[in-house]
């Protein structure tokens, strides 16, 4: 089961390593990403940032769906990851009973659609105009979705963010 998808354009780091995984108990971490999984450098720096007590897997976009739409990864408790807002609609719309959406970090290292500012929509969210409805697409498509980078800070609504 995926106890939370997250959006984070660094995909495993710190935060994730230490705090989400923590926070989240899981066993399984999902890296939903296309690049990542045709490059072996982009693997080798993810899974050493990787906790190494937690299982972790990079895989594309349509090996992750069929992945998680796997009957047995319903008794899994697993983080998935993915980079960016449409990948995170796909994943949405492919793989039923997502419960819990989490956006963390994005708009920093992302490159920037030529002639769109980003605007900032927290401390680490950085949105364009060419983004703003994607984010708005998810805020609808998600039962439960929210901006928070940690834990430990307050969780925000994310309709609430992206439609003010």
């Amino acid at each position: 089961m995926i106890t939370l998808i997250r959006l984070d354009e660094r995909m495993i780091h710190g935060q994730i390593a230490i705090k989400w995984s923590r926070h989240t108990n899981v066993d399984r971490i999902v890296v939903a990403n296309d690049a990542a999984s045709k490059s072996s450098i982009i693997q080798k720096s993810l899974l050493m940032a990787a906790p190494a007590t937690i299982k972790t897997t990079i895989r594309s976009m349509d090996d992750a769906i069929d992945l998680l739409n796997n009957p047995k990864c319903k008794d899994l408790k697993i983080l998935v990851l993915v980079k960016n807002p449409a990948d995170l609609i796909r994943m949405l719309k492919s793989v039923p009973d997502i419960q819990k959406v989490n956006i963390g970090n994005y708009g920093r290292v992302e490159a920037e659609h030529e002639g769109h500012k980003r605007k900032s929509y927290g401390n680490n969210l950085y949105i364009d105009d060419i983004e703003l409805p994607l984010f708005q697409e998810i805020a609808l498509l998600a039962k439960d979705s929210i901006y928070q980078t940690t834990p430990e800070e307050p969780a925000e609504n994310l309709g609430k963010l992206v439609n003010s």
